[in-house]
């Protein structure tokens, strides 16, 4: 199994309870989305067990490069942020599993295990929570632009990163904020990412 984490303590801690389950070896850990990929390869992972938020490259993108790279390889995705959005855009990139970090150890391995069994594993409550919640209304691009406009960049800036007219970052931005209710982009953007839309 491969284990993707930024926090280091984090990671070796859950390698170490890991590794005391009999069935169950750590051959692999990354601290960055964008090493996922290439270490599932190279180490012909059964199973990897990412976190959501990554420098590099976020943990659902992530899923979705091993996707294509090595299909056969179980992905769990381990996570903070108990988000129905991230819930939802894990399972669109191909996750096996969705698991809150604040479940047990067990849990996890016991996951894992379901997985390699071929089922599919979702914490229940976020489960619920994103089918009351429905779709996140934002188009690919209105959620590319709105993410480009994240760090404060203006209109003219987004417009060159993503190659498009600035009158059409400025129709993006206006329908982002109106499906997300909010009053300006920066509102947007936080709302964007407390939903898991982003």
């Amino acid at each position: 199994m491969l284990l993707a984490e930024d926090q280091g303590m984090v990671r070796e801690a859950l390698a170490a309870l890991l590794s005391l389950e009999g069935d169950l070896d750590v051959v692999a850990q990354v601290s960055r989305g964008d090493a996922v990929a290439a270490a599932v390869v190279e180490h012909g992972i059964d199973v990897a067990v990412l976190d959501i938020e990554m420098p590099g490259m976020t943990g659902i993108d992530a899923c979705a490069e091993i996707r294509r790279v090595r299909p056969q390889t179980k992905v769990v995705i381990a996570t903070t942020f108990g988000r129905p959005g991230y819930l939802r855009r894990a399972m669109e990139s191909g996750a096996d599993a969705f698991l809150v970090k604040d479940a047990p150890a067990a849990e996890l391995a016991e996951a894992i295990r379901r997985v390699l069994r071929g089922e599919k594993v979702i914490d229940p409550t976020l489960a619920a929570a994103a089918l009351s919640e429905g779709a996140n209304p934002l188009t690919g691009r209105e959620r590319d632009v709105l993410a480009a406009a994240a760090d404060g960049s203006v209109n003219a800036d987004i417009a060159a990163r993503l190659h498009l007219s600035e009158g059409t970052v400025r129709n993006y931005l206006s329908m982002a904020i109106q499906k997300t209710a909010a009053r300006n982009r920066a509102e947007a953007v936080r709302v964007a990412r407390e939903k898991g839309w982003l």
